[in-house]
């Protein structure tokens, strides 16, 4: 039963990591628009799924609270400031994009706070995970790491490329999603935004050599996941192999495939701990009556009913944008 709920904690995390990350791309892209027919052609594509990709950031949360409320309670002990600037970007951010339709004079306001609530959101996303990576500070159960524990030059360092990573993302987004101006500006932006992603991997890993973090060395002893960066590896050529053929399909496909294999190799290198290297699985999950009431319940209809949702939606909403006026 804790497996169960292991599984779906991963998949709820995954599944907020490329649907919301491409969400948050188009977001940070915003500002580049250029013009008011650009903007509304990106707005578009997200229309209808925007607010169902921020579900599973909510799933996420559920699940580590009823199935790991151990580690629930020591994250958010750590991360409350970060959590907070993040759900008020979120809330930021679907404020602005439906007011934004509404106002003449102020929208230029929507705008901004529409990019900002993005790039905060992101941030701090990326920041948390680096700050994970590089270890936090426990004592007793309780977090002791001081009101920014969190805020290092690695967390800061990931918060950043975890921002181009979603803008990489939400970019082959609209070239798959849109045509005309916004598809053709942004297949441009692609391989800029790529070898950002490539020279973050690099100052990471070099950091992290530097530092000598503890995760540096699961990678020596578990050398299976040296196979997550090649399949990255690959996808990564097929990436560059679609943008020179001006292929819109496959970019976004490829763009995900490389965000799998990071998260991959970064669940795996975490493996056995829910909090690396302080709390267990084992240690972190809720007696097992707890878990099985949970199974009966949200494991056994309500997940697979809001998988079975969002692919209905996409299904749908496949294809181009719609030329419309106005979707939100």
């Amino acid at each position: 039963m804790v497996m169960f709920w292991v599984a779906l904690l991963a998949i709820s995390i995954l599944i907020y990591l490329l649907l919301d990350g491409f969400d948050l791309g188009v977001g940070m892209l915003f500002g580049f628009a250029g013009s008011e027919a650009n903007r509304e052609a990106m707005l578009r594509t997200i229309a209808p799924v925007w607010d169902g990709n921020e579900t599973w950031l909510i799933v996420t949360g559920v699940i580590m609270w009823g199935a790991f409320p151990l580690v629930y309670s020591m994250l958010l002990s750590a991360f409350y400031i970060p959590v907070l600037v993040m759900l008020l970007g979120l809330i930021l951010r679907g404020v602005a994009f439906e007011f934004r339709g509404k106002a003449s004079r102020s929208r230029w306001i929507w705008d901004v706070s529409f990019i900002a609530g993005s790039f905060a959101a992101s941030f701090m996303q990326g920041a948390m995970v680096g700050a994970l990576v590089e270890g936090l500070e426990f004592s007793n159960g309780e977090y002791a790491g001081g009101t920014f524990g969190w805020l290092t030059t690695f967390s800061v360092l990931c918060g950043i490329g975890l921002c181009f990573g979603y803008t990489l993302l939400g970019a082959c987004w609209l070239v798959r999603k849109c045509d005309g101006p916004v598809r053709d500006a942004t297949r441009h932006l692609v391989p800029l935004l790529a070898v950002a992603v490539l020279a973050f991997l690099v100052v990471v890993f070099t950091h992290a050599l530097i530092e000598h973090l503890p995760i540096l060395r699961r990678w020596i002893e578990r050398p299976y996941l040296f196979v997550f960066p090649l399949v990255g590896a690959g996808a990564a050529a097929v990436l560059a192999t679609s943008i020179v053929r001006h292929d819109d399909y496959w970019p976004f496909h490829m763009v995900s495939l490389i965000f799998a294999t990071a998260f991959g190799t970064l669940a795996l290198s975490f493996w056995p701990y829910m909090i690396p290297f302080v709390v267990t699985i084992d240690e972190a999950a809720a007696p097992h009556s707890s878990l099985a009431f949970m199974f009966w319940g949200a494991g056994l209809f309500v997940f697979p009913l809001m998988l079975l949702y969002v692919a209905i939606g996409y299904r749908v909403f496949r294809g181009k944008a719609a030329p419309a006026a106005d979707h939100y």
